[in-house]
């Protein structure tokens, strides 16, 4: 199996600053993104030091004897520390956290670990799924039949995460194993992209563009078009 992959983040057209970030390992083995959240500098270094924290792990530890997922869950844990860290350090960045999610290519198999919102779907032909659950309140209310996933698209609370990277309180990081076969492709993004565009036209963006950094970028440029409220950053993993 051959990976193709490209990333690109953009602060959208109603913020000043980026409080997004991604990682690209430039061999394949991982991919990382994260969408911060605290102000305008407590947003972007928990973004940051989450992305720094998971790679410096992950390729730390790569060649150890550890399961993939327990990898994975500890490389979340670290970021989870950093952050609380910084913020004892840094008490005007005390309320700043970060969403992650992350996918790794390890001893044939591919695992991903996410926390908030920031999402992991798959494109396998022209069927896009949703791979990871938003730690969400309206996330929650869709299930338990509260709410509609149309009602949830528009409601007042849909940016209220349940769960972040930065928090004493978190106490669960969700892992779980991929499916994947030749031709599918992967799409990491934050909430700037999905908050703009429904999954059809993700889908539709994704099998139009055969090059991934034309796919990239009109993703990007689709969302701002649609008002770019919020920073957009998407990772794209093709597998050939």
């Amino acid at each position: 199996m051959k990976l193709n992959f490209t990333g690109h983040t953009d602060p959208g057209l109603i913020r000043s600053n980026n409080q997004d970030d991604y990682y690209i390992d430039p061999e394949g083995r991982f991919f990382i993104v994260a969408d911060g959240m605290g102000g305008h500098a407590g947003g972007e270094e928990a973004s940051r030091i989450a992305t720094r924290e998971i790679k410096a792990y992950l390729t730390a530890n790569w060649d150890v004897s550890k399961p993939s997922p327990e990898l994975l869950e500890q490389a979340l844990w670290q970021a989870n520390e950093a952050i609380l860290q910084d913020q004892q350090n840094h008490p005007e960045r005390a309320d700043m956290g970060t969403t992650a999610v992350v996918v790794i290519f390890r001893n044939q198999e591919q695992w991903c670990a996410h926390v908030g919102d920031s999402r992991l779907y798959r494109l396998r032909e022209t069927q896009l799924e949703q791979v990871t659950e938003d730690h969400t309140w309206v996330a929650r209310a869709i299930k338990i039949g509260d709410i509609t996933a149309e009602e949830a698209r528009v409601h007042p609370f849909r940016h209220v995460l349940s769960r972040c990277l930065g928090r004493e309180d978190l106490h669960q990081v969700d892992v779980q194993p991929l499916d994947t076969k030749i031709g599918d492709r992967l799409l990491l993004c934050s909430d700037g992209l999905t908050e703009e565009l429904p999954d059809q036209k993700i889908a539709h963006n994704l099998q139009i563009n055969p090059l991934l950094d034309q796919s990239a970028l009109s993703l990007v440029e689709d969302a701002k078009d649609q008002g770019g409220h919020d920073n957009i950053t998407v990772v794209i993993v093709a597998l050939e």
